[in-house]
């Protein structure tokens, strides 16, 4: 698995689920102080994400502004660079962990990880990355970034389903931190002594030394069926598919239904996604048509439909198929819109 992330093997491992293993990592690296007691994430953040984070803050008796959100400008749905760079900048010295999503949930809006995490660090903050949408749908250097921790799920682009077990990364320069507090369990201790039940705690390096419990063997056996077909090809070879499957999804779209369909995702900052704006009275109607149609995407009420062409099976005639279900959905509401 640790290819996919660009991480070494030692930095990587896999247990629980998404959300378990965001709060396994807070408490190992949110460690407020008086000055130093924020944790920043975007303010659309993943409810789950947010939930974490809030419940954190609460638990270690620490008031509501400890939660600082980043927000995109007025009128805009997406978040520049230059506007985290500069939250950071101004309330650097209160921010103890910077836990943004690797690409958002909602707007399919890639991050910049690498300038993001380089500022973060540069002034003294921790940096987690949930990678639940990022996960085996783009290029990741996480060592290379120096990124401090990272969290994915396995069940949208790595195909297992909800509940599939969840992947971490701890970067190495921590592989060796005995004295870094963190909650624990037997599977986290030296594999070369664990069976000897001292109770003496000594952890395994790297990654594995955060881990709890024993990992769950199905849900391990079935993220090993799909790493064996990502090991066929190359992240970089899905990518570069996945960017021809979302730009022809993006052509057709403005060629079909521009004028009723507003694309929030950035071009030049995207994974496969595209999120989709409809008027509320046609998100039924067309997620409705699209369902029928045996097109699986995904709606976010009041007016969102969240549609991901997958480069290891979606081909471009499944986007044009796609597109002409909108289409057709979309000329039964208004006739003039086909």
């Amino acid at each position: 698995m640790a290819p996919l992330f660009g991480a070494l093997p030692i930095e990587v491992g896999v247990m629980n689920t998404l959300t378990v293993n965001i709060h396994l990592m807070l408490a190992a690296f949110y460690k407020p102080t008086a000055q130093r007691r924020r944790i920043l994430i975007e303010s659309k953040a993943f409810p789950s994400d947010h939930y974490a984070v809030e419940s954190q803050i609460q638990w270690h008796g620490l008031p509501a502004d400890a939660l600082l959100l980043a927000e995109p400008r007025a009128g805009e749905d997406t978040l520049r660079t230059s506007d985290i760079l500069d939250l950071i900048d101004r309330h650097g010295d209160e921010i103890a962990v910077v836990m943004l999503s690797g690409l958002q949930y909602y707007t399919g809006q890639v991050f910049e990880m690498d300038r993001i995490t380089a500022a973060a660090q540069a002034r003294g903050c921790v940096v987690g990355w949930d990678l639940a949408h990022a996960a085996g749908n783009i290029p990741l250097s996480l060592h290379a970034w120096n990124v401090d921790f990272a969290c994915w799920c396995t069940y949208k682009y790595m195909n297992s389903g909800p509940g599939g077990i969840s992947g971490f990364f701890v970067h190495e320069r921590y592989a060796h931190d005995a004295a870094l507090a963190r909650l624990t369990g037997w599977w986290a201790h030296d594999e070369a002594t664990r069976f000897e039940m001292t109770n003496c705690f000594v952890p395994n390096a790297g990654a594995a030394g955060f881990e709890v419990s024993n990992t769950p063997i199905l849900p391990a056996a079935t993220l090993l069926g799909s790493l064996d077909v990502f090991a066929l090809t190359s992240m970089e070879a899905l990518r570069a598919k996945s960017e021809l499957l979302t730009a022809y999804l993006e052509h057709l779209l403005l060629t079909h239904a521009a004028a009723a369909v507003r694309i929030v995702t950035p071009r030049h900052s995207r994974g496969a996604q595209l999120s989709l704006l409809f008027a509320p009275a046609a998100l039924e109607p067309v997620f409705s048509a699209l369902t029928d149609a045996g097109v699986v995407c995904d709606e976010r009420k009041p007016n969102c439909i969240r549609i991901a062409p997958v480069p290891l099976y979606n081909t471009f005639h499944d986007v044009w198929r796609c597109v002409d279900v909108i289409r057709k959905a979309l000329a039964a509401i208004t006739p003039q819109a086909a």
